[in-house]
């Protein structure tokens, strides 16, 4: 296991990966990344790399971002996407992955109104969008949690427990 980071969490959009990296963050001591955020805090928001630059061009944001992020000793969040470039795969495949799942009933109220780009055809575009993916999540995670019916605080805490079991 390379020393940094201490976990990344991976997932389709509106699963949780930021509330509950933020949680896991605060309760190991370690420092938060939220890669989609450090990108819109350099570049601006996402809908609009997407629709001024396209989508090949966020991506390469995001693994540039993405790369930098992995050599931190952090938790970091990563966007959804993320996952598809086959360097960032090979990059997870080094660190402990945790894939954060949500089924369609639980994310809708999430989704709605949403400037995710990819996502912004509501429930029927997510659910294509993550099945188009499920294959790579679910290939590269270590562990996963499912955040449609439990409370945040009780899997940040089972998060916690399992980085700070397996670091000893």
């Amino acid at each position: 296991m390379s020393p940094a980071p201490h976990l990344v969490l991976i997932g389709p959009p509106g699963a949780g990966k930021t509330r509950l990296g933020k949680k896991v963050a605060r309760l190991i001591g370690a420092d938060f990344i939220d890669t989609d955020r450090r990108i819109v805090s350099t570049h601006g928001p996402i809908a609009e790399i997407f629709a001024t630059y396209g989508e090949a061009h966020f991506r390469r944001l995001e693994r540039a971002e993405v790369t930098r992020a992995l050599a931190e000793p952090a938790v970091i969040s990563l966007g959804g996407g993320a996952v598809l470039d086959p360097g960032t795969q090979a990059d997870l495949a080094l660190h402990r992955i945790a894939l954060v799942t949500v089924s369609p009933e639980a994310v809708e109220a999430r989704i709605a109104g949403s400037s995710r780009p990819l996502v912004a055809g509501g429930i029927d575009a997510w659910t294509r969008l993550v099945e188009t993916r499920r294959e790579i999540y679910e290939r590269l995670a270590t562990r996963t949690w499912d955040t449609s019916h439990r409370p945040i605080d009780q899997i940040a805490a089972e998060m916690a427990g399992w980085v700070t079991k397996e670091e000893r």
